[in-house]
């Protein structure tokens, strides 16, 4: 078995408050090609997937009774949570509660990661392209500002891996949805989508600073032995998880 790996963040590990981490495909006791996977909507079996779970959010100090979990559905739903559990239609969680640890779930789409330290409010985003065109984003920081009275230029912002322009092909329909600064038009015709830069753009549009938002800029689709990726792999893909909360 593969070490287990947890990506961390600079910016974030300043904050001995917050507690975040990143799981790759490595070190989990799945059989490939899931190894670290670490969701139950894959043919993965069941308590493998617990015990994945049990060593990514271990290492972390988190408890599985702890977790907040929010059943993604590419849609622009925002919730404030008080407790741990799971949340459906949704794909962005925000609080305030001390160890309710917020889950992201992501196999190529935008993970983001929110702390305003001011505040002591955390917050995670699944941005497919679906989200990222209607708004997921600002919707996200429109209910940090109503619910937490949050200030963007105050936030810290981590985006993890993805897919990238390098490899993410798009059909038209969904390129003509995207800016042209984010998109190649390939030789062949096609058109490769940036979605993490469409985030970064997004965030400093609705007033988050520049030099607040980390990003890991590795494409999750031409790192095969590092990530999964369901562009990639298709129904074979794993799922890896980001989680961010506070300790107090």
């Amino acid at each position: 078995m593969d070490e287990l790996q947890i990506i961390s963040s600079s910016k974030l590990s300043e904050h001995p408050n917050v507690v975040f981490g990143f799981s790759t495909r490595l070190g989990g006791v799945s059989p490939e090609p899931y190894g670290l996977n670490l969701s139950h909507s894959v043919e993965d079996d069941p308590g493998r997937v617990v015990e994945n779970r049990k060593l990514f959010f271990g290492k972390l100090g988190i408890g599985l009774d702890e977790l907040a979990i929010p059943e993604q559905c590419h849609s622009t739903t925002v919730r404030n949570v008080y407790h741990p559990g799971g949340y459906e239609k949704c794909d962005a969680l925000a609080t305030k509660e001390r160890r309710v640890f917020l889950v992201v779930s992501v196999a190529d789409c935008v993970p983001m990661f929110i702390y305003d330290p001011i505040r002591n409010v955390v917050a995670t985003v699944h941005v497919g392209w679906r989200g990222s065109a209607s708004g997921i984003v600002r919707e996200t920081l429109g209910l940090l500002s109503t619910e937490f009275s949050t200030i963007a230029a105050d936030l810290i912002v981590y985006l993890g891996p993805s897919a990238r322009s390098c490899c993410y092909e798009v059909g038209d329909e969904v390129a003509k949805k995207f800016p042209a600064y984010s998109l190649r038009l390939k030789s062949t015709g096609k058109f490769f989508l940036d979605l993490h830069t469409v985030s970064k753009t997004q965030l400093i549009d609705n007033g988050v600073k520049d030099d607040r938002i980390e990003e890991d800029g590795r494409c999750t689709i031409c790192s095969p032995g590092v990530f999964h990726s369901y562009r990639r792999d298709g129904p074979q893909s794993g799922r890896m998880m980001g989680v961010i909360g506070l300790l107090r």
